[in-house]
């Protein structure tokens, strides 16, 4: 095949090597998607539905002290690859405690939830399988679904009828059904007995992002496997992030004793990454610790995002229906999604702003984390402040009979 060969090619100057950068930067801004950092001071004094905190405990004693103790016992760093240096006591006593809450075999910490996604898909594929995977996925679960070199079939979003005709429809050996358990855009959650009925029909594996269930989900927070009646089953594998209700840092993969045996053998992002900081695993610790010892933390989260729900819907936004902790409300388009951020955090509220291409699909939302340390004040302003700022066209008039 022939190369076509641009004239400018030999022409360019080092200095006008990436003004194909300016010119991207240029169009993002036309579209209403730039985006930019804000350093924000540890003690900012806004009212944060923000994060992912869904617990309200990445500031609490419990576990910033069982952080520092880590820190002071096993150093700043876990000093290597976890098959080399960087496997601590606390590492395994952290994967094991995680097994046991969760209701799996077994458990394996990597250094983020995206490189856990990475390895699962990566590793418990080859090409002779057929991924099927939703299509409001998760951007981890896309990038893992590129990466693993199999034939990858996007499903209509939480649609298992569609799952099940594709898995019936495969020449391939092996298949393997992936879905977010909470998707992050709206809150809305799989309906995972159905997935698994589905892959179980058709000799299937199910990986379950858990990202946004576990600690929010589930007896005491265990997540939405157990909440399904899936956790600890022999073909079900789990994925999570430390990140999120145990207010730490990095992911893991729970499921079968083999499967775990399989990804510490075989996971490019387990073999050669730096193990997670002693300081995130032993705050990771010290969380899942506080939540065996008060399950009514989950029960709270979701509640608060029922309520949050309830008030803004009745104040006559558009508001999400939460099976989890995510509620999110619609926005007139990406350029007032923004405006309408800025303004709530000028008037003391941070929220999420999600866009294109975020959003799978396409309309702009702000999205809240509805924490379960918040309290009734706390939802009362948040409501007031959205409210308030809401930009023209973000609102409808509620029919006297509340539909």
């Amino acid at each position: 095949m022939a190369h076509r060969t641009a004239p400018e090619q030999q022409t360019l100057t080092p200095a006008a090597v990436f003004d194909w950068l300016d010119e991207a930067a240029e169009l993002r801004a036309r579209a209403g998607l730039t985006r930019t950092l804000r350093s924000r001071p540890a003690d900012d004094p806004v009212l944060d539905l923000a994060s992912n905190d869904y617990l309200g405990l990445v500031h609490h004693p419990a576990v910033t002290g069982a952080a520092a103790e880590a820190a002071l016992r096993w150093g700043g760093g876990s000093t290597g690859s976890r098959l080399v240096t960087g496997t601590t006591a606390l590492h395994t006593e952290l994967e094991e405690e995680l097994a046991a809450f969760c209701g799996v075999e077994a458990a394996l910490v990597f250094s983020s939830g995206y490189t856990a996604n990475l390895a699962a898909l990566t590793a418990l594929t080859d090409p002779d399988t057929l991924i099927v995977s939703d299509a409001n996925n998760h951007a981890s679960l896309i990038d893992g679904c590129r990466l693993s070199r199999s034939d990858v079939h996007r499903a209509p979003h939480g649609d298992p009828a569609a799952v099940a005709a594709a898995l019936a429809a495969r020449p391939h050996r092996r298949a393997l059904v992936v879905t977010d358990s909470v998707f992050s855009v709206d809150g809305n959650a799989a309906r995972l007995p159905e997935l698994s009925a589905a892959a179980r029909a058709h000799g299937a594996a199910l990986l379950v992002d858990d990202a946004h269930g576990l600690g929010v989900l589930g007896p005491g927070g265990a997540g939405a496997l157990a909440a399904a009646g899936l956790a600890g089953q022999p073909d079900t594998v789990a994925t999570v992030t430390l990140s999120k209700s145990l207010g730490s840092q990095g992911g893991a993969v729970l499921g079968p004793r083999r499967v775990v045996r399989h990804l510490t053998e075989t996971a490019r992002t387990f073999i050669f990454d730096t193990g997670l900081a002693p300081a995130a695993a032993g705050a990771a610790l010290g969380a899942l610790r506080l939540l065996r010892a008060e399950p009514h933390r989950a029960e709270r989260a979701r509640e608060v995002a029922r309520t949050l729900s309830a008030r803004l819907t009745a104040a006559g936004l558009v508001a999400s229906a939460p099976d989890a902790a995510v509620v999110s409300v619609r926005a007139p388009g990406p350029e007032a999604a923004v405006a309408w951020a800025a303004d709530c955090r000028t008037a003391g509220l941070a929220v999420g702003c999600f866009r294109p291409p975020s959003v799978p699909d396409g309309v702009s939302r702000l999205r809240l984390t509805a924490r379960g340390d918040l309290t009734d004040r706390q939802i009362a302003d948040a409501v007031r402040i959205i409210s308030a700022t809401a930009p023209a066209g973000a609102t409808f008039v509620p029919r006297p009979d509340g539909a």
